[in-house]
């Protein structure tokens, strides 16, 4: 749509903000004029005429305000009127209530300060279409109530949770993206290349493996809040990159860091909700602490009717897993057979929280064995409103035992699995250092924003998702990913 040029200001200095003034004004009576005049700015999201008045609606990154504009008070009042939807002006007025009550600014001087060249949505009708407002963001956040208070709560959320780790001593590091051997979870990675060194790189799937080197190093609590790369399906509850926050404390083990997510997702949901009880898609959900401990044989059991264990027979859990219509191959053995029961049977089944504890070692290669339990690792999963929001564990920190981990991924990858993990040797020269006792753990960041801001697909939570090209639009979807370790 093309328009006539409008010279534009380079800069513009509003004073007030339309929350601001709803806060600062709300107490005006019908029909009140204060006197008091204000510039603010924003987009002009609807506009309607009547006769020589002119109403508007702007908003600005805080809300919304209605524009009054009079044909004998506003300036050049014709081409007020004219003005787009969507269009970014300023306006100096007066704050005001009308007759009917709506707080208002009277309309006394104003200008464009970028033209819309392309339709935009009314405030009423907004992006109907799922993809379009995924592709265009720019739009669906002025036009989507939800989607900015999604986004501000994510913003918020990230925030908290920072503060809340440095108030018991963890230091926010920063570790590589680029990583020589893809580590530190089960999931397939992106490859690229550098030129000048001539070396193929993988974008991280986990900052794990870095951030254990750190507390070899002496940092003994750590995070990080960043991007993780993951070349897997599209799907409700899965972006090929998405936020983690994974932390590592020295002389911690499994428990502790129990305690530690019960704690911090009850403190979020206090801060971002006002209580441990919140409205996840209709159902209500107590996060209140404590939260419920189960092993996964347990969790089978309630779902199947039977115990499994690892020493159950192999042809039993592949009976069973044909039962249930759960898929598994040959080179399986009964730890992913059992995970695969539980994800398959169990896990969407938990509505309120559990710690899922107690994972075969064969699907838990840096996890330390079990202090009590063989053939298991102390790692649990946290699992809210039936998917996975945390996977965490006491560290495997014996060096040899590693090794014998990463070569038995090896040859597990060499059998067909994709997502196995290679040997890193330098990770193995670390631990000759020696790694203390170790908690670690990561959380899904866009999953819990997902669980507090009550959204049912991650594209609502990622400001831009990743999307099919937009000619191939329609073909077959991609197929939905299973969750991976670190979810």
């Amino acid at each position: 749509m093309s328009r006539e040029p409008v010279a534009v200001p380079y800069r513009y200095d509003p004073d007030a903000t339309a929350t601001g003034l709803a806060e600062r004004y709300g107490h005006l009576e019908a029909g009140d004029e204060t006197g008091e005049t204000v510039t603010v700015a924003g987009r002009l999201l609807l506009r309607r005429g009547q006769g020589k008045l002119v109403f508007g609606q702007l908003a600005d990154s805080t809300g919304r305000i209605q524009l009054f504009a009079p044909a004998n008070v506003t300036p050049d009042f014709e081409a007020f009127g004219k003005l787009s939807l969507g269009d970014w002006i300023g306006v100096h007025g007066e704050v005001m209530k009308t007759r009917k009550g709506e707080l208002s600014i009277k309309v006394l001087d104003w200008t464009v300060l970028a033209p819309t060249r392309r339709p935009f949505p009314d405030k009423w009708h907004g992006l109907t279409d799922p993809d379009t407002r995924y592709r265009q963001r720019y739009v669906d956040l002025w036009v989507t109530d939800e989607a900015r208070r999604a986004f501000q709560l994510r913003s918020r959320l990230v925030s908290l949770t920072r503060r809340w780790l440095e108030d018991r001593g963890f230091m926010e590091v920063e570790t590589p993206i680029f990583h020589p051997v893809p580590g530190g979870a089960l999931a397939r990675p992106f490859t690229t290349h550098h030129n000048a060194l001539d070396l193929d790189l993988y974008l991280r799937i986990a900052p794990e493996l870095y951030l254990k080197r750190l507390v070899v190093g002496g940092f003994e609590k750590v995070f990080e809040i960043g991007r993780v790369f993951r070349n897997e399906g599209l799907a409700p509850r899965h972006n090929p990159e998405f936020t983690m926050l994974e932390l590592y404390q020295a002389y911690a083990d499994w428990h502790d860091i129990m305690e530690l997510v019960e704690h911090l997702v009850a403190h979020l949901a206090v801060e971002l909700t006002g209580s441990t009880t919140v409205t996840y898609q209709g159902r209500e959900l107590d996060l209140s602490v404590p939260w419920r401990r189960a092993t996964l044989a347990e969790l089978i059991e309630e779902q199947i009717g039977r115990p499994v264990d690892l020493d159950t027979p192999i042809d039993e859990l592949r009976a069973l897993c044909d039962e249930h219509d759960v898929p598994w191959q040959d080179h399986y053995g009964p730890g992913k057979l059992l995970l695969e029961l539980y994800e398959k049977t169990a896990e969407a089944e938990q509505w309120n929280p559990v710690f899922a504890t107690e994972y075969p070692i064969e699907v838990s290669p840096l996890a330390r064995p079990h202090r009590e339990l063989h053939g298991m690792t102390e790692r649990f999963e946290a699992i809210v409103a039936g998917r996975e929001l945390a996977n965490a564990f006491s560290e495997l920190n014996d060096p040899d035992l590693q090794r014998d981990r990463f070569e038995d991924q090896v040859r597990q990858g060499e059998a067909g699995d994709d997502e196995a993990m290679s040997v890193d040797e330098d990770y193995l020269r670390a631990l000759d250092y020696g790694l203390p006792p170790t908690g670690g753990l990561g959380i899904g960041i866009d999953r819990l924003v997902m669980l507090l801001a009550d959204v049912a697909t991650i594209r609502d939570v990622v400001l831009f998702p990743t999307l099919r090209p937009e000619q191939d639009l329609g073909t077959t979807p991609s197929p939905e990913s299973t969750d991976t370790a670190d979810g």
